[in-house]
């Protein structure tokens, strides 16, 4: 069984003690990062001063930011599965 691993985050200057597998830890770390620098983007750009409203809006970036990626990923694959598809059917027609 892998060891875990006890770290401490801080997200929105509170600090969140967790016990992790040490693959998570990078990805863990950079994720509060990229929160805390939109906590500061927000506070600084949009005069939010409560925490909660700062992170309410960084859940809803990241969030819509990563439904995005979703959305145009899978409308990559359909026009790649498109694609396929009358590559195939030109290809059953030459045969």
């Amino acid at each position: 069984m892998s060891e875990k691993l006890k770290i401490k985050l801080s997200v929105a200057n509170r600090v969140y003690p967790l016990t992790i597998n040490p693959s998570q830890e990078e990805g863990l770390r950079l994720a509060s990062q990229q929160i805390n620098d939109l906590i500061k983007k927000f506070e600084q750009n949009y005069s939010v001063q409560d925490k909660q409203d700062a992170l309410a809006m960084c859940a809803l970036q990241i969030a819509s930011s990563k439904k995005q990626t979703s959305l145009n990923e899978e409308n990559f694959i359909g026009e790649l599965e498109e694609k396929i598809t009358n590559l195939i059917s030109m290809l059953d027609e030459k045969n």
